[in-house]
């Protein structure tokens, strides 16, 4: 690049900046994009949990199965290659120790996310039975309100008449 180039390139930047405020992104190419006020509130239901539950589950399992396998292999090589005088054995530790270090980290944040997704499966559960058996109760009182032997004002004859016969003396 010629120094002549380098400052009109330089000149191009200078006359682009400005006070106002720009962000560094690309349109995605569909030209629009929704802003949060146009989409209304984050709403996940029981399924969406359980699918994000059952996925970090199932990624505990997979690092459990299959990342674990490297360590002992390399702990072992990192061993022989010590005894033998190398000091990559050394580094070849660290490198294990490193790999060990951040595999339960992630297994750490697998199972969290996991189990968090049951328990705020469970809490809403419980939360949805609970307004269900409130809500029950309040309409068992209410047909009791409701439940009139006879028309408004008259008397109740499920407690009788008053037997005449017996008069004061």
């Amino acid at each position: 690049m010629a120094w002549d180039e380098w400052e009109q390139l330089k000149a191009q930047a200078a006359e682009g900046q400005s006070a106002h405020m720009q962000l560094n992104q690309v349109d995605g190419g569909g030209g629009y994009t929704a802003q949060p006020s146009q989409t209304g509130d984050l709403k996940v239901g029981h399924g969406d949990l359980v699918k994000i539950g059952g996925a970090a589950h199932h990624l505990y399992n997979q690092l459990w199965d299959k990342a674990r396998v490297a360590v002992p292999s390399s702990d072992s090589a990192a061993g022989d290659l010590s005894k033998q005088g190398f000091s990559l054995g050394a580094g070849l530790q660290h490198v294990s120790n490193r790999w060990d270090d951040q595999l339960k980290s992630l297994m750490d944040a697998c199972a969290q996310i996991s189990n968090h997704m049951q328990v705020t499966k469970s809490i809403h559960a419980n939360d949805d039975n609970y307004i269900q058996r409130q809500m029950s109760s309040i309409d068992a009182l209410d047909a009791g309100f409701d439940e009139r032997v006879g028309a408004p004002g008259e008397k109740n004859p499920v407690y009788g008449e008053k037997d005449k016969s017996k008069k004061k003396e």
